[in-house]
């Protein structure tokens, strides 16, 4: 797992139009990578329609944003295509990049523990090292201050 100020793996995925993302392809600018639980749920729809609505300002300051969750590139395409996503969606299904963030936890759903990811959020300078990072994040209002995180950077 990165430590703040140190380098991020120099990652690579699959996205929901089926085509091959390397984090190295973004040096020299801000990435934003977001980790959330599933495609279609009421989080994770609203968390990536407010990265989709400030998607705008994050060009301006010349940020990138990723999205990253175990589900297939089928449900990401679908995904995107029903919420008019800018940016892409990695799909992480053999959990390499979760793990590389360590986002995965055990959960409580219903009364039932399961593994699953836990909503995260890290910000990595255009140098490639992690800048910042957001774990257990609330929806409301997160979007935003990672875009403000940015801005006093």
């Amino acid at each position: 797992m990165p430590e703040i100020g140190k380098k991020i793996p120099a990652l690579k995925g699959r996205t929901g139009d089926d085509t091959e993302l390397k984090l190295l392809d973004y040096q020299g600018q801000w990435v934003v990578i977001y980790f959330y639980p599933k495609d279609s749920t009421p989080g994770c729809t609203t968390e990536a329609q407010q990265f989709r609505d400030l998607h705008p300002a994050f060009r301006k300051r010349n940020a990138e944003i990723i999205g990253v969750s175990r589900d297939s590139i089928r449900s990401h395409a679908n995904f995107a295509a029903r919420q008019g996503l800018p940016f892409p969606l990695v799909s992480d299904a053999d959990e390499v990049w979760c793990n590389a963030f360590d986002v995965i936890r055990e959960k409580l759903l219903y009364g039932k523990k399961h593994l699953g990811i836990v909503r995260s959020t890290f910000l990595v300078d255009p140098d490639g090292r992690l800048a910042a990072e957001w774990r257990g994040v609330k929806v409301p209002g997160h979007a935003q201050a990672v875009l403000d995180a940015i801005a006093t950077a």
